[in-house]
């Protein structure tokens, strides 16, 4: 079968841990190819809820290999408390379960400190980020400081890149006044990394080719969103690597033309997380309400998402940019009985009208939206079966958005365990194999 590329088309929190982990049973390998342990895909197996972080979500099924690309930002500490975690609830997550690329830089004791302070400094202006180090590490990447995760295999380098990160960072730290940095303890500390996690580095680039040429298919794994990707999402307010289509090839060292598709995850509403501009949003009872319904609280962090009406001009943009083929709606159970529901379908700026999502951030925070309101649907999709079971209203509801957005849907959650899904066999017929998804699914 295809290699099958999954990803957010809005701020991210569109429920990818799900759909990946619905979707793994047709796919021999899923490979994450960006971002930290900011991120947190929520997976639920016959009531017991396991949240990710770092993992690809395919792990829950054995037999999977996991693979952690040269895109990511890698915590020591908390790649192995997730390893344990999951490993404490009977999931083998070793070597031979996960692999994670030599070329991933690590996320040193500096960088959530360096964030602290930069988002303390920001004051009303601050990005929102869980200040894990994640964007000072991609800092430290990009200047070319940062400590890869190959570097454990010698001590002799891995000491000498510390201490040449620290010689460079503490002129700024003592100027600003944060503590001081001990370059041999900090040696020390990665030097213990380096034995526990040396076994499960490999050279992923040539491992997903060697998996590809035996005929093994890839699911290639998203984190975050295509709106808060570093090139294309709302600047500044965005995570720190590249959560588009784009970014799978260079995180994980493929070709894009391995990639056979790209399935976008998106909510039926809008959320988001952190600070930046929300045109949709619902500051009110109402988006409360949808808030609490959906159980929008951030997995890594437990922050409330702000919650907004689905945006068709956001995911219309988000589709182009990253090619998307199809679309997986999520939580649509959750907006069941509120009563007729709007859709926005554009955007005004000064009285004009914008033909497509604008680039700037300080436009899009003055842009008013512009509505369609659909009919609602009073009845519960939970146990919705087939695509004849949901009612008329909802499919009408799914019919404006595909028209909006300009992509089909090809699967519509309804609830957070494998079997609440709805399969719609046209659309992924040629991208799955259906009767391995529907199996594990208990479908």
């Amino acid at each position: 079968m295809a290699n099958l590329l999954v990803l957010g088309t809005q701020w991210g929190d569109e429920g990818k841990g799900k759909i990946v982990d619905l979707l793994t049973p047709a796919f021999e390998v899923v490979a994450r190819y960006q971002g930290g342990h900011n991120a947190g895909h929520t997976v639920w197996v016959r009531g017991r809820k396991i949240v990710l972080h770092l993992i690809p979500s395919g792990i829950l099924h054995a037999g999977t290999l996991c693979v952690i690309g040269n895109g990511l930002v890698i915590a020591p500490a908390a790649f192995f408390k997730e390893i344990g975690d999951l490993e404490a609830q009977g999931v083998a997550a070793g070597p031979a379960r996960v692999a994670v690329s030599r070329g991933a830089h690590l996320i040193m004791p500096w960088h959530p400190l360096a964030e602290r302070f930069s988002e303390d400094r920001r004051g009303e202006k601050k990005i929102g980020t869980t200040c894990r180090g994640i964007g000072p590490a991609y800092e430290d990447k990009a200047a070319r400081l940062g400590v890869r995760a190959g570097d454990l295999a010698d001590l002799g380098i891995l000491r000498e890149k510390i201490a040449d990160a620290v010689a460079a960072k503490e002129p700024v730290f003592r100027a600003f006044g944060l503590p001081a940095l001990d370059a041999e303890a900090i040696y020390r500390e990665y030097a213990g990394w380096a034995e526990k996690l040396g076994p499960y580095l490999q050279d992923v680039s040539e491992l997903l080719d060697e998996r590809m040429k035996r005929g093994e298919s890839v699911l290639f794994e998203g984190a975050q969103g295509a709106l808060l990707d570093l090139d294309h999402g709302t600047y500044p307010y965005v995570t720190s690597s590249s959560s588009t289509a784009g970014g799978a090839a260079t995180g994980l060292g493929v070709g894009p033309r391995t990639i056979h598709g790209v399935l976008g995850i998106t909510k039926a509403y809008t959320t988001r997380v952190g600070s930046g501009p929300f045109p949709t949003e619902l500051d009110s009872d109402l988006g409360r309400t949808i808030a609490t319904r959906g159980d929008e609280f951030g997995a890594t962090t437990g922050r409330p998402r702000r919650c907004g009406w689905f945006d068709a001009v956001a995911v219309r943009y988000a589709c182009r940019v990253n090619g998307v083929d199809r679309i997986a709606l999520t939580k649509p159970d959750v907006l069941a009985g509120l009563g007729d529901i709007p859709v926005c379908t554009g955007y005004r700026y000064k009285g004009r009208l914008l033909k497509s999502f604008p680039p700037e951030t300080w436009m899009l925070a003055e842009v008013v939206p512009e509505y369609r309101t659909l009919a609602g649907w009073p009845e519960s999709l939970r146990g919705a079966a087939d695509p004849g079971s949901l009612p008329k209203s909802f499919v009408e509801y799914v019919r404006v958005l595909e028209d909006l957005v300009e992509a089909r849907v090809a699967i519509v959650s309804t609830g957070v365990e494998r079997a609440d899904t709805v399969l719609l066999e046209d659309e992924l017929r040629g991208i799955v194999d259906l009767d391995r998804v529907r199996a594990a699914a208990g479908k």
